[in-house]
């Protein structure tokens, strides 16, 4: 059993995000094994939580994973952990739009059976926060709120406020933090900047964070309230599911996955069930490597931000040019969002790898939220008729939205075709967790080895 506890808030902005990292770096530096993980698709939260455990950020996501599978992939990224911090995802009873609580921060705290913790930004309240917490401890009856963090106290005399309307709520105060510009992370159009992008700041930022939390949490109550959590029965989820049955040394095709501070999105479990499925795994930066690693017999370029480093992909020329040869090869590309925009003709009016007849632009308008999609032909990531689900995320646009063969037809939050099937290339921007999709990292490495063939 690990213990765990779930860090919300009644809404977005009230801190969750500083209070969980603070807390996983606070432990981790008392000597625990922290296991860190992020309700909801986001990608960017997950990389300060890295930096505070020094273990891999973990996405639970009951809306692309399905609810059945949130324990098991909790227990396989805790296990051998004393401790595992979830940080929630919006409002604590915020999920999927006209979906109930699917993929809310409740259903996994639920599916859990973890402890939840509110954090509550007080700035602006006094006594009203004693109506505000009893109103989301008696929401529903299953998430069990056993404690609140009380952040952007102002002074000592605002805490005696706060601390005494809630003295007979029934839920006891575990912290108290009053505003420190040292713990904040800039944020930028997609929420915020991610670690890569920022790694000396961002050691700085999650040291001060671990400090405030020190200092204004009552650790030795939060940690009692974790261990009180009940045994979870869940077995941890494996990406033995989507192992290669291949002939015993076979050569292992090599799959490259861009990174760098330009590509900063990806799930753990994605390089688990490549490499489960029989591939070698090799990173590369699209920004400082002119060629792809040595025998690339199939090309993953996640999400990030390549709109902010346009200028320095397009010089990169030896390098799109590359991609560019590879794709024209037929061999296996899987481009999500980011990659998508790598793989267009232009960016913001730079060349890009020119691998699409399509191009790119940053835009004001943001496209956000999940999707449901169906494959509208074959791939190297999947069947015809094979559905999935995923969500988008990005203030960009490409014109044409889809090419000859789209890759997904999707059913909302409205009836469209989108993306690019060509060869080997599936482009897209639509991010989708493998973990919910059992064979799909199998499917694309059969394709490279072929491709490789």
């Amino acid at each position: 059993m690990v213990a765990r506890l779930v860090i919300a808030a009644p809404s977005s902005g009230a801190g969750k995000t500083t209070v969980a990292t603070g807390l996983m770096a606070a432990f981790a530096g008392r000597g625990l094994k922290v296991s860190p993980h992020k309700v909801g698709p986001d990608y960017i939260d997950p990389g300060y939580h890295a930096l505070a455990t020094g273990r891999p950020g973990r996405n639970l996501d009951a809306f692309m994973c399905g609810t059945g599978l949130v324990a098991p992939l909790f227990a396989h990224g805790a296990a051998g952990c004393d401790l595992a911090v979830v940080e929630g995802v919006m409002g604590l009873y915020d999920g999927a739009a006209d979906q109930g609580e699917l993929a809310s921060t409740a259903q996994v705290a639920k599916l859990l059976r973890a402890p939840v913790v509110l954090v509550v930004d007080a700035s602006s309240q006094s006594r009203s926060v004693a109506a505000l917490v009893h109103g989301f401890a008696s929401w529903d009856p299953e998430v069990r709120i056993g404690g609140v963090i009380l952040n952007k106290v102002a002074t000592d005399r605002h805490e005696h406020l706060l601390r005494e309307a809630l003295g007979g709520s029934g839920v006891p105060v575990l912290g108290v933090l009053r505003r420190a510009p040292a713990v904040a992370t800039p944020s930028r159009h997609l929420g915020l900047v991610p670690v890569a992008e920022r790694q000396a700041a961002a050691v700085e930022a999650v040291a001060a964070q671990a400090e405030q939390v020190r200092a204004g949490c009552d650790l030795e109550g939060l940690l009692a309230l974790a261990r009180s959590a009940p045994p979870l029965d869940a077995e941890p989820w494996t990406p033995a599911s989507d192992a290669a049955s291949g002939a015993a040394g076979t050569p292992r095709p090599v799959v490259a996955v861009a990174g760098g501070a330009a590509f900063t999105f990806s799930y753990a479990e994605h390089a688990e069930l490549l490499t489960a499925a029989g591939a070698e795994v090799v990173p590369f930066d699209p920004l400082r490597d002119e060629e792809l690693p040595e025998g690339t017999a199939g090309l993953v370029i996640g999400g990030g931000f390549p709109e902010v480093y346009g200028e320095a992909l397009s010089a990169n020329a030896r390098l799109r040019k590359a991609v560019a040869e590879l794709a024209r090869s037929g061999a296996p590309v899987a481009a999500e969002c980011a990659g998508l925009l790598y793989l267009a003709r232009s960016l913001d009016g730079r060349p890009m790898c020119g691998v699409l007849d399509a191009d790119a632009r940053m835009t004001e308008r943001l496209t956000l939220g999940y999707r449901d999609a169906v494959a509208l032909g074959d791939s190297a990531l999947a069947a015809a008729g094979t559905r999935m689900r995923g969500h988008e995320f990005h203030r960009t646009v490409i014109e044409p939205g889809a090419g000859e063969a789209p890759a997904w037809g999707l059913r909302q939050p409205e009836r469209r075709v989108e993306g690019f099937v060509r060869q080997g290339v599936h482009a897209s921007y639509v991010h989708t967790h493998w973990a919910g999709a059992p064979g799909t990292a199998r499917r694309f490495v059969e394709h490279c080895g072929r491709s490789r063939a």
